[in-house]
């Protein structure tokens, strides 16, 4: 049954409605039932006792005492539910009757002897009977038939009956109706969404649905949308950051090797000429192949910041092996390197995102320092967090800068030091890097006195500080 959302939730509301007034309407008629019965079977053991008395027991024979009043009593009274009364001996043989049953007779059941009340027929009419033995010195000496009409009682159960199974047939119709009012007025919030999401486009991202006041399942559905959209954003935001940053990147160096190459296949020239294009061409192959890896890496980190090897290693350790891949390049400058380490317990760090950080900023310090200086490199403890600072005598940075550090491809006073190759992108990357493990990295500089950078491991770390 192909039904719309809005019809199948009033069929399911409708269908246990149903369920549950089919429950309570059979208990309301077997209720009514029971009592009409009841109050009939009070009214025939009454009668039944009540006449025991105007018995006389002769040997065997069971006759009423004064049959003649009680016909004159029946013509002076109105009787709206007469009762019927038949004189039974011990064998069940007919003694005598009331005056109102005149040629009818009560049936008698053996199976009833001790009172129990039962249906029959009298003339054709349902009547409730009861048969009550009379006892004389412990033994039965007969029985006493009484029966009351049940016709009144009969008609007053089929209408409850009848009213209860109309009444049924129009509430389903009605709570149909009403239960698909009220499932239209429960899932106009879902329309809602449905709207926004249609109106959401990839030009379009940064809508998003409307939060409902209360907070129960479709603010729940509502919120997971939203970050499902934020997630999507995010994607076409790097997709987007990507194209951007490679077409930015890479159409100088492009331009250059192809202005290059053409200038070269002009005319004839010496092989020490070939030699020195084809080493300047392969140079700049080299850096757009360098750029292409950050940027790729870029984009991995924000893709993925968390999913990278986390292993732990001591600190001290990473920064030796940096400090190692740079040797060359510490000795070409003459560099001196001031490492040292305040820590009483070993500080354990991610080695993946660490490495990525330290590497960064301390080839930076290193790539910036004057000749013969010092670099310092210090761990220490500082408000119970492991810290790390890389403090060099180098060019410095503007103040005007400092904000614009972690963008792409930035690179302050680019212009007046052309002869520090670069791509701006690194500290990028130990940004993307920090924010995958929860570190800090904050940035003081002095133009033309040097920089420090600080490191400060967060939470993260909390968990892997040992004795």
């Amino acid at each position: 049954m192909n039904l719309s959302f809005r019809n199948r939730i009033a069929l399911h509301y409708m269908i246990a409605t149903a369920a549950i007034m089919a429950v309570a309407f059979t208990a309301v008629y077997f209720v009514v039932q029971g009592t009409v019965y009841q109050n009939l079977d009070n009214d025939l053991s009454f009668e039944a006792e009540k006449h025991t008395g105007e018995i006389k027991i002769v040997g065997d024979s069971v006759k009423i005492k004064n049959k003649k009043g009680w016909e004159q009593r029946e013509h002076r009274e109105v009787q709206v539910n007469p009762v019927f009364i038949q004189i039974l001996n011990k064998d069940g043989k007919f003694m005598d009757k009331s005056p109102n049953l005149k040629e009818q007779a009560l049936t008698f059941n053996p199976q009833q002897n001790y009172g129990g009340h039962f249906n029959e027929t009298l003339n054709g009419k349902a009547i409730r009977q009861v048969q009550v033995p009379i006892e004389k010195n412990g033994k039965i000496k007969g029985f006493i038939l009484a029966a009351m009409s049940m016709e009144a009682s009969k008609m007053v159960l089929l209408n409850l009956r009848n009213v209860l199974i109309v009444s049924y047939l129009l509430l389903l119709v009605g709570l149909y109706f009403i239960s698909r009012y009220l499932a239209g007025r429960g899932i106009i919030p879902v329309k809602v969404i449905t709207e926004t999401t249609k109106r959401i486009t990839k030009n379009n991202l940064n809508e998003r649905v409307i939060l409902p006041q209360n907070k129960d399942e479709l603010y729940e559905l509502s919120s997971g949308i939203n970050q499902l959209l934020q997630r999507i954003e995010n994607a076409i935001e790097r997709e987007r950051q990507f194209t951007s940053d490679a077409s930015h990147e890479l159409r100088t160096p492009l331009a250059t090797l192809k202005g290059t190459l053409e200038v070269l296949i002009r005319k004839p020239r010496e092989r020490a000429e070939y030699e020195d294009k084809i080493k300047f061409s392969l140079a700049e192959i080299d850096r757009i192949t360098a750029t292409l890896e950050q940027l790729l890496f870029l984009a991995r980190l924000d893709a993925n910041p968390k999913t990278a090897d986390q292993s732990l290693v001591s600190l001290p350790t990473v920064i030796d092996e940096i400090l190692s891949r740079h040797k060359k390049s510490i000795s070409q400058k003459k560099l001196t390197i001031d490492s040292y380490n305040d820590l009483t317990l070993e500080s354990l760090v991610p080695q993946y995102y660490t490495n990525l950080i330290l590497d960064n900023i301390i080839g930076n310090a290193i790539k910036y320092s004057k000749d013969a200086t010092t670099i310092h490199i210090g761990v220490i403890l500082q408000d119970s967090k492991v810290v790390c600072k890389v403090q060099d005598e180098g060019i410095g940075i503007k103040k005007e800068d400092l904000n614009n550090l972690f963008n792409h491809f930035f690179r302050s006073d680019a212009l007046n030091h052309k002869s520090i190759l670069g791509s701006g992108l690194g500290l990028s990357i130990a940004k993307k890097a920090a924010d995958a493990i929860n570190a800090e990295i904050n940035i003081e500089s002095e133009y033309g006195v040097g920089t420090t950078i600080t490191i400060k491991f967060n939470d993260f770390l909390k968990n892997y500080l040992t004795v």
